[in-house]
């Protein structure tokens, strides 16, 4: 949906609730887009540590051997 700044200005709230249900809303000035509303996604915290003790890897995870194996599955 596109919505002129007077528009904008009058309904912000109902532009904001389309915005948040997914829907694209650009603003508009002088019928040119010049913004995209778009809803904020707040980043989960890394925890760091979180993992530790259910990764494991072997002895020879990056030996010699093993990357140029990777190398020839991937046609290098």
């Amino acid at each position: 949906m596109q919505a002129n700044m007077h528009e904008a200005k009058s309904k912000l709230s109902q532009l904001v609730e389309r915005a948040e249900a997914g829907e694209e809303v650009v603003i508009a000035k002088s019928g040119k887009p010049a913004v995209k509303l778009v809803p904020f996604k707040t980043e989960k915290k890394r925890i760091f540590g979180q993992f530790k003790g259910q990764v494991h890897t072997t002895e020879d995870f990056d030996s010699k051997e093993v990357n140029e194996d990777i190398a020839d599955m991937f046609g290098l």
